[in-house]
């Protein structure tokens, strides 16, 4: 008998003057895919150091990480399901260093623009305004909630 695994990712929301850090994805459809900088957890890694990780390989920007917004579980469409550890950052600097080969653009997009993407069914998931408006409504956690070794 197989195991049930659920998949372990970690996103940040990145807000600045108005904006969210947004990464558009190639998802092998007919068009491209908005989500937050977000990842898989490699084996061994801190779930912090993960979040910083992705936020810098998928937009070249290295930020600080304030809060944690919480855990957001979600099943897809193929019956996966995923444990996301969702964070809340500030960019600190743009590093300018080659994105991962997936992304096809980053972009500062406003509530309303990302509202817009929803509507027109462009949400890599439904976590992705899920994440921001909890994060627009401070519904987040101290980073001492985490504890790993």
């Amino acid at each position: 008998m197989s195991r049930w695994h659920p998949y372990v990712t970690v996103a940040c929301v990145v807000e600045r003057a108005g904006a969210f850090l947004m990464v558009e994805e190639e998802r092998g459809g007919p068009q491209t895919l908005f989500n937050q900088p977000a990842g898989h957890l490699e084996p061994g890694e801190r779930i912090r150091d993960a979040v910083l990780r992705e936020v810098e390989e998928e937009t070249a920007w290295r930020v600080g990480i304030s809060d944690y917004l919480g855990i957001y579980v979600y099943q897809a469409p193929d019956g996966k399901t995923f444990h996301s550890h969702a964070f809340l950052g500030m960019a600190l600097a743009h590093m300018g260093n080659a994105l991962d080969p997936a992304i096809h653009a980053v972009h500062w997009l406003t509530l309303e623009q990302i509202e817009a993407l929803e509507r027109d069914g462009r949400l890599r998931s439904p976590l992705v305004l899920r994440r921001i408006r909890d994060a627009l409504a401070g519904r987040f956690y101290p980073m001492d909630v985490i504890h790993e070794r």
